[in-house]
């Protein structure tokens, strides 16, 4: 299932970096710069989409999907939104599942807000649920401030790895830095104060602030040629903002991320300033990264 990338203005809070340099890199958060994406699935998705939902009789089968659909495939990094309605179409495939008996909700309310647009984030959220009066999107929309709580409540810091670390002190240096990501704003800042990363990294962009691609493209704001922007992410949708935006992409491999910060830090970044990481370099790059996606786009049974 797929959705259109939002043809709306990204919400007004966002302030692009100041232009002190010729370069612009773009980083996401969740999983790129902090591995924290299998412990947000595993220790505060799942369990919540089980209560929510009434799924614990089925529950090692929905920790499965969600571990394939948010971590290991094309859609890892994804909007909750759009990536819970993926899991539902999975469940609803399942023969155990369907074995089972358990009810599946009717999230068609969802489908059309994850399709209308907007950014999205509970915002907007809720302003379609007041508007539709759905049951269910109330329902998504309470899970969805109950999960951002437990996270910002109850999920311990996770370190950054190391060498992403060094090449965000590398590149405050060099480049305009700007965080791009799908996380929520206040999760997000919260993060990156912590471990005291804002300091290399003033300007954060989360869900709130429309697609990776609309965060992108405002923070350029025209004033970069294209072959001197870079998107650093783990996901397909890091790698499709790039595009969309005639940017360069780098990308953060699932399961060998420090592998692939320290190539950046000791490697890619340079090319990247010389102008030399275009063409064969880039694509070499992009097929690794595709080879891992592609090998977690498992069957659903």
């Amino acid at each position: 299932m797929t959705f259109p990338t939002s043809a709306q203005p990204a919400a007004t809070g966002f302030e692009p970096p100041p232009r002190l340099h010729d370069t612009l890199v773009g980083i996401d958060s969740d999983g790129c710069v902090f591995d924290s994406m299998g412990i947000k699935q595993r220790n505060h998705f799942v369990p919540f989409i089980v209560r929510w939902w009434g799924l614990e009789a089925i529950a090692p089968r929905v920790r499965r999907h969600i571990e394939r659909i948010n971590l290991f495939s094309a859609t890892r990094g994804g909007n909750r939104f759009p990536n819970l309605i993926l899991l539902f179409e999975a469940l609803a495939r399942d023969p155990a599942v369907r074995a089972s008996g358990i009810a599946l909700p009717d999230l068609t309310a969802l489908r059309r807000y994850c399709a209308s647009g907007q950014p999205l984030g509970n915002a907007t959220l809720e302003r379609e649920a007041a508007r539709a009066r759905d049951p269910e999107l109330f329902r998504v929309l309470d899970w969805s401030r109950a999960l951002s709580h437990d996270i910002d409540t109850r999920m311990e810091p996770v370190a950054p790895f190391v060498w992403a670390r060094r090449s965000l002190e590398r590149m405050a240096q060099e480049s305009d830095v700007v965080v791009i990501s799908q996380t929520p704003e206040a999760a997000l800042r919260r993060e990156w104060q912590q471990h005291g990363l804002d300091r290399l990294v003033p300007c954060l962009a989360g869900q709130e602030q429309g697609s990776k691609a609309e965060q992108l493209r405002r923070a350029a704001g025209g004033h970069y040629a294209p072959a001197r922007i870079l998107m650093i992410g783990d996901a397909l949708g890091d790698q499709l903002a790039a595009e969309a935006c005639g940017a360069l992409f780098y990308p953060i491999l699932p399961g060998l991320e420090e592998d692939a910060w320290r190539r950046f830090h000791d490697e890619a970044y340079a090319r990247f300033l010389a102008g030399t990481f275009a063409g064969a370099y880039a694509e070499g790059q992009r097929q690794r990264f595709h080879a891992i996606l592609d090998g977690g786009a498992c069957q659903d049974a």
